[in-house]
């Protein structure tokens, strides 16, 4: 199965889900985006690196680079290899001097390793397929303003999903209507909103 490479856009506060953050990565070679609603712990872990900055103590990623290094082992990739019910899963794909090895773990601390290891992170066609949001790259602008401040991270915990809200306040609306949200969601950059709203209009298509 081949591999399509991403790269982390930013991160927004979550439009849909309070105390939450929506985790953006985009196709290198395309213009589809996959928005990932995370927590406020998971968003300052990913921020911190974005940002450059360096803590004065470890954070868990750190320790976990640290200890790593240590023992020469290295990060090699994050595989994005899976979506169930709204949930992605991942693979860190790690090299011990002798063996390749697959470790599964959730996909904000993937992505975070990611970012300390400087490795590439990858997902399928059909997981972009089914979550990704094609974006007018003249019109999008970068995603920032709104990160989570790094000494002050949300106390509320966030899901890996982006179902955080439910199609059924869609019900009444028609396909032409539902695109018309869409494009708007899309241009306020409600990447998650866009998601749930995509994927209502998918079933319809498919149950026709």
């Amino acid at each position: 199965m081949s591999k399509i490479k991403l790269n982390v856009l930013g991160i927004s506060y979550s439009q849909t889900q309070t105390g939450a953050y929506a985790l953006v990565l985009t196709e290198e070679n395309g213009e589809r985006r996959i928005p990932i609603i995370i927590g406020g712990f998971e968003a300052q872990a990913i921020a911190i690196q974005l940002e450059g900055l360096k803590p004065p103590r470890p954070l868990t990623h750190d320790l976990f680079l640290n200890f790593a290094t240590s023992f020469g082992i290295n990060l090699l990739e994050v595989n994005i290899y899976r979506l169930e019910e709204g949930v992605f899963y991942s693979q860190l794909i790690c090299n011990n001097g002798k063996n390749n090895i697959s470790i599964d773990a959730r996909t904000s601390d993937a992505i975070a390793l990611a970012l300390r290891f400087k490795c590439p992170i990858y997902t399928t066609e059909e997981i972009l397929q089914k979550s990704g949001i094609v974006i007018d790259i003249e019109s999008e602008d970068k995603i920032s303003p709104q990160k989570p401040s790094p000494d002050k991270p949300s106390d509320k915990p966030g899901e890996e999903d982006v179902s955080s809200m439910s199609g059924y306040e869609f019900e009444d609306l028609d396909i032409e209507a539902l695109e018309v949200l869409l494009d708007e969601a899309i241009k306020k950059e409600e990447y998650e909103k866009a998601s749930i709203i995509r994927d209502e209009i998918n079933k319809r298509k498919k149950n026709k």
